[in-house]
């Protein structure tokens, strides 16, 4: 059976309320749990993928790098989680790097 999607509210860490499509996993339920939650764990994610990426692309010296990723969210109870998601073709994540040729 696939996750169902519902669109909740979420704040942003300065308080800001935006709406986020969110897939509810398991059974019947109040996906947000009757609270607003807080997108700062999903933000927290994306910084992890970001560093566990970027460390090795900087030792490979390339002359420029580009990463992409798609994060989907998912809500267990009350709290966002981030999901990484399929992009192009069956990667989770596409990474191009480019050297220059050395004058």
């Amino acid at each position: 059976m696939p996750d169902r999607t519902e669109t909740i509210q979420a704040k942003l860490e300065d308080g800001t309320i935006v709406k986020v499509e969110v897939a509810a996993t398991g059974g019947r339920q109040d996906v947000a749990g009757g609270q607003i939650p807080d997108l700062k764990d999903v933000g927290k994610a994306i910084e992890g993928i970001v560093a566990a990426v970027a460390a090795p692309i900087q030792k490979a010296m390339p002359s420029k790098a580009t990463v992409k990723f798609g994060v989907d969210l998912a809500v267990e109870p009350g709290q966002l989680t981030a999901l990484l998601v399929k992009g192009g073709g069956n990667a989770t994540l596409e990474i191009t790097l480019e050297w220059e040729p050395k004058a």
